[in-house]
């Protein structure tokens, strides 16, 4: 008799999707993690007495596009979303603009402080709002070899198909600027859709911009008392499901029996057995856990990059003081600063010639400000999210360059906000390393793989691994940001690899 019906390696937020419907099933469960917390990148500490810090992810947008808070009914367990609007601060430091959840008054705005760029707006969201629905269609569902093919047949806006096609195969860049004439507009939208990784010129890059319209969707929102709120609440339904948490509990490899996934020995030697193992981790870790005969070369080809971005957060005496921004508006949503392409593009070069961005383009979030319980009731969490910074650098190594980068980020950040630095009372610097080290994010991605063409949807982690299962190893599934539809607090994976794993085990069928 096995110890559990499903174990499941890691507790990142996909991981314990997984787990929770799994339990909620009738599963018996038993989730192993590393670190002394579960959540992985979204996780939430009070690292500096009165502060609460996020190590990941820290605005839900993605999950609100999906059912799994209802599914888990998880307000039931603890979560508790505060609305984020403004969505978005927009600014080059002298002109600022906001994005705001009614679309509307975004436009309006938009036409009385830059003309013709509100219009253009309407624009862009009248032409691609039916084909971002599409997207976050297919992030809810396991991917398929058509998905660029169903992408656009599903979208029906007033756009001809060969209209369509041409641009979502261009670069973002390029689509932008085709909407938006005032760089100090178009600027901070190219920025946003930087997020996900490639650059403004890489071609097929495009839909990172034109699922845009689905932030009106959804919106923004924040965990009350943090971004771990979500993780906290997904374990509390694999608890009161009957399911097993376990922490500082590493698992070293993945047992096999006559082929088949039977189990997991730890790093401290206990062995664990069960029908089904899901390994939440990166696909890298997945591959490390498991002999080598049942890797496909696929697994190990995957890639990975070289680095991604890197996050100063910061623990302050003091509210952020925007010198050209509305108050308190620029402290709730994420800050989009940016000054130009150029300084996008000049941070892309830096980073492939293996030095950090000099002059970072970046996200600011305060989420004190619809938060109070982040900070002391005259304080401020302040968080730096910039780009791009290689893992492996030309020179140096990131022991002796994190201070360096630190204080590249900060003096970039007071072009916004000058008298920032006399207010910090603590930080945390999550460089590329601390982000593999700490979070087991390899070579500092957070996105786990690259997010090119070539590594999403039915590409992703590999083809023959993307239906959630692995390859030639029956019993052992995936799911998590190496797996479609990639990386962001989303929890997409987690679902669809839950409804995999429990049609396998139950016979019964996704309820």
């Amino acid at each position: 008799m096995p110890d559990f019906d499903v174990i499941v390696m890691g507790a990142g937020h996909n991981a314990l999707v997984t787990a929770a419907y799994a339990a909620q099933a009738g599963l018996k469960v038993g989730v192993f993690e590393r670190r002394h917390l579960v959540g992985g990148a979204v996780s939430t500490e009070e690292l500096v007495p009165g502060y609460r810090f996020d190590y990941g992810g820290s605005a839900h947008i993605l999950i609100r596009m999906t059912p799994v808070v209802q599914e888990l009914e998880l307000g039931r367990y603890g979560l508790h979303y505060l609305e984020v609007d403004p969505m978005f601060h927009a600014s080059d430091g002298e002109d600022p603009w906001f994005v705001h959840r009614d679309a509307e008054r975004t436009i309006h705005e938009l036409n009385e402080k830059f003309p013709g760029q509100g219009d253009a707006y309407r624009r862009f969201l009248n032409d691609w709002t039916p084909f971002a629905d599409s997207v976050a269609d297919l992030f809810n569902s396991a991917p398929g070899p058509l998905d660029m093919g169903r992408m656009i047949f599903r979208s029906k806006g007033e756009m001809g198909m060969q209209d369509q096609l041409s641009r979502i195969l261009r670069p973002y860049g390029d689509v932008a600027r085709e909407y938006f004439s005032d760089e100090r507009v178009r600027a901070p939208l190219t920025w946003m859709a930087a997020q996900s990784g490639p650059p403004p010129t890489d071609p097929l890059s495009a839909p990172f911009l034109l699922w845009h319209p689905l932030y009106h969707r959804g919106g923004v929102a924040r965990p009350k008392g943090g971004s771990g709120g979500l993780t906290r609440a997904l374990a509390r339904v694999v608890e009161a499901h009957g399911g097993q948490i376990f922490t500082g509990a590493g698992v070293k490899s993945i047992l096999l029996e006559s082929g088949r996934a039977a189990g997991v020995e730890l790093d401290s030697g206990e062995r664990y057995t069960a029908r089904a193992v899901v390994s939440g981790t990166h696909v890298l870790a997945t591959v490390a856990a498991l002999p080598d005969e049942v890797v496909p070369d696929a697994a190990k080809r995957v890639r990975v990059g070289n680095g991604f971005g890197m996050v100063l957060r910061l623990a302050l005496k003091g509210k952020v003081k925007y010198r050209n921004h509305t108050e308190p508006d620029s402290r709730v949503g994420l800050g989009l600063l940016i000054r130009n392409e150029q300084q996008l593009m000049k941070g892309y070069g830096e980073y492939l010639a293996g030095e950090p961005t000099t002059d970072p383009p970046l996200i600011a979030m305060s989420f004190s400000a619809v938060d109070d319980s982040l900070a002391p009731p005259d304080g401020e969490v302040l968080w730096l999210w910039a780009q791009y910074y290689p893992y492996e650098l030309s020179r140096g190594d990131w022991k002796t360059r994190s201070g360096e980068a630190r204080e590249n980020i900060l003096r970039a950040f007071e072009h916004y906000a000058p008298g920032t630095r006399e207010q910090i009372v603590g930080e945390l610097v999550q460089t590329p390393l601390w982000l593999e080290q700490n979070l087991g994010l390899y070579r500092g991605n957070v996105m786990h793989l690259e997010m090119s063409f070539d590594q999403m949807f039915s590409f992703r982690p590999f083809m023959a691994a993307s239906q959630y299962r692995w390859p030639g190893v029956p019993g052992l599934y995936i799911t998590g940001a190496s797996t479609h539809p990639g990386g962001g607090i989303m929890g997409a994976s987690g679902r669809s690899a839950a409804r995999v794993l429990i049609r396998d085990l139950t016979r019964r069928g996704w309820k």
